[in-house]
């Protein structure tokens, strides 16, 4: 038998296999109680006059839709029977710093550690996670080969932990004992990773899984997004082009995903999604496309998502959490 179970004949190559692609929001509101939803809004600027503000029965609700989209994660993650995650993210500051911040980065330790939103900042009870370097390893000669310029780590370099983009996650999945290999691609700080960058990368990394020569089950995670500009004067959500997005996801066009994400133009005088003149934990220098600040996480969705380019999604949920605000979304693809 194979190391996933699978049987197989003798003198038979054994390859590695994408066995399925899972997509989610990482925000604070997929675990923060409903009734703590408001004091978030009251602690930020100012919310863009257009943003509901919701009732308690709509926030109880919401939040139930949020545990449900993750209750269908979970579900998923476990009928998919993975050896190894490949997870798309990105880095804030965590371990990366403006002294030199890579565009796309591969971790390729054995292990690493990381918070949950209980432990953050006290080290002595971070999470311990196996990471897998062969494949880790595979997949960044790969991408050279490729014609990428990766960067790679081999240990974090500080006592903050793996980034939240991939913490978070795992911490939803109740779940740290799965190998995991990070791929961190720059969605936050201009200028960015385009879109259409992020889809390249993705399709890359799937012949890479594919010609990997062990007998092992991988699912690909895009962690983050949708819309959010958080802590920004005037935050709103553009439930529109979260929508289409996702209408683009559900048929399984990824390239015009990223097209439409790098077609987006940032509105005049739009102060939620401001870069430049000297707004605090940005480069000061120009984005290249596309909206900005944590929407752009939504490029983790595209990359993880080249992998499986041409398959339909299922979309489990899109919920518009006005609080934060923040559009919070689902999707998975298990046909591969």
């Amino acid at each position: 038998m194979g190391r996933a179970g699978r049987p197989f004949q003798m003198g038979e190559a054994q390859m590695a296999q994408l066995v399925g692609v899972l997509n989610m929001s990482h925000g604070p509101f997929t675990n923060l109680a409903p009734e703590k939803w408001e004091n978030v809004r009251q602690s930020r600027p100012p919310y863009r006059s257009d943003v509901p503000v919701e009732t308690e029965e709509e926030r109880v609700t919401k939040a139930a839709r949020i545990r449900a989209g993750i209750d269908v994660m979970n579900a998923k993650l476990a009928e998919m029977r993975p050896d190894v995650l490949v997870m798309f993210g990105d880095d804030q500051m965590e371990n990366f710093d403006f002294n030199n911040y890579p565009s796309l980065s591969v971790y390729v330790g054995d292990e690493f550690k990381g918070p949950d939103n209980s432990t953050r900042g006290k080290p002595d009870e971070y999470h311990t996670v196996k990471g897998y370097p062969p494949l880790a390893v595979h997949l960044l000669r790969s991408l050279i080969q490729s014609g990428f310029d990766p960067a790679f780590q081999m240990q974090l370099q500080n006592d903050k932990g793996m980034c939240h983009a991939i913490m978070r996650p795992l911490e939803f999945f109740n779940n740290y004992d799965i190998p995991v290999v990070p791929l961190l691609a720059n969605g936050y700080y201009p200028p960015q990773l385009p879109a259409k960058r992020c889809y390249e990368i993705g399709k890359a990394a799937r012949i890479a899984i594919d010609a990997f020569p062990e007998d092992i089950r991988v699912v690909g995670i895009g962690s983050g997004g949708m819309w959010h500009t958080p802590g920004r004067d005037e935050s709103y959500i553009d439930e529109e082009f979260d929508q289409t997005l996702l209408r683009y996801l559900e048929k399984g066009d990824i390239q015009g995903m990223a097209e439409f994400f790098d077609s987006y133009e940032v509105p005049s005088g739009d102060k939620s999604q401001q870069v430049l003149g000297g707004i605090s934990g940005m480069t000061g220098m120009d984005w290249i496309s596309g909206p900005q600040m944590g929407t752009r996480e939504t490029c983790e969705w595209i990359a993880a998502s080249a992998m499986v380019d041409g398959r339909p999604q299922t979309i489990v949920d899109y919920v518009p959490v006005y609080a934060s605000p923040i559009g919070t979304a689902f999707a998975f693809c298990d046909s591969v």
